[in-house]
């Protein structure tokens, strides 16, 4: 697909700098810091632009643990998480929610705000955006995942981050991305659409689900449909992929040709499925319906939907 890398959290382009992970030397170069707080980004502006701290700001001082090197530009870029902060009023319900519209300011720098990934991604740059995924999804992997699963001890954060290690055991552990296919079903002029309980009222998008051991994409996503919407897929094409850091999903994006039409639910996967042609799809997407919603700009989902409305899947 031509425009793949234009999906949200594609296409920066950053430069990971693997090379120098166990450099102490080269890590030892000018740098600055993002900074997430719960998973949410420090940002600034109504643009929503991400603030770069100094390695010696005084934010950092409620750093969780040592900081993860991101990748270099001009200089190194890291990635801080200050979680151990406590804001004098925490809106609990809405930490995690995608529609999270509360924000919160440090002290030690009050022109920024931490600010819900998902509900400002549309609004950041590609560049910034793949810093910030990137800084959310591995710092979520640490704070998960502090103990050996080989032996259960307390490991230690090395290689600047990408690396736990172990020293009762020996062992070593990698940052988890968890594989999930999501896929636009079309059959004629028509896409088949679902939406899951707890869904903002009339909101439908495409069915998706997670790849199994031992499972190919293009298996993951005729039995996914199958299993959710009993609908029997054909063919099958990857399109484009977006990493998913809410926590640690790598979305495949696929086109599936629907060789069958009557939906059976399984109502313990989707609260409900139906067809739409493009036509109606294009006015849920123009805001002309009341009863469905389209997903989320943003997602990929959402990305999926819009190529298939302007012919662009190829």
């Amino acid at each position: 697909m031509r425009h793949a890398e234009t999906v949200t959290f594609g296409g920066g382009a950053l430069d990971r700098a693997a090379e120098i992970r166990g450099d102490a030397q080269a890590l030892s170069a000018p740098g600055e810091a993002v900074v997430l707080w719960r998973g949410k980004p420090l940002v600034a502006g109504e643009d929503a632009r991400l603030v770069r701290l100094p390695m010696d700001h005084p934010m950092l001082d409620d750093a969780v643990r040592p900081p993860v090197l991101l990748g270099r530009e001009d200089r190194l870029v890291w990635a801080a998480d200050v979680s151990t902060w406590e804001p004098e009023e925490v809106d609990a319900a809405a930490l995690g929610a995608f529609t999270d519209p509360t924000e919160q300011v440090h002290p030690a720098c009050p022109e920024g705000r931490f600010a819900e990934l998902r509900r400002i991604m549309t609004r950041l740059s590609p560049r910034e955006a793949e810093l910030a995924a990137t800084a959310r999804a591995i710092h979520g992997w640490h704070a998960s995942h502090g103990f050996c699963a080989r032996c259960g001890t307390a490991s230690d954060v090395s290689q600047a981050g990408w690396q736990r290690s172990c020293a009762a055991c020996g062992a070593s552990h990698f940052p988890r991305t968890d594989p999930v296919v999501i896929m636009l079903i079309t059959h004629g002029n028509r896409c088949l659409l679902g939406r899951s309980p707890g869904w903002p009222e009339g909101m439908y998008s495409c069915l998706a689900g997670f790849v199994e051991p031992g499972e190919t994409i293009e298996a993951a996503v005729r039995r996914e449909v199958y299993e959710e919407a009993g609908i029997r897929v054909g063919p099958v094409r990857y399109l484009a992929s977006q990493p998913w850091p809410f926590p640690s999903s790598l979305m495949f994006g696929c086109h599936g040709e629907a060789i069958s039409e009557e939906i059976t639910l399984d109502p313990a996967e989707i609260e409900d499925a139906l067809w739409l042609t493009r036509e109606e799809v294009a006015d849920a997407t123009a805001g002309l319906r009341d009863d469905i919603l389209p997903a989320r700009k943003g997602a990929i989902a959402h990305f999926l939907l819009r190529n298939w409305l302007a012919d662009r899947l190829d």
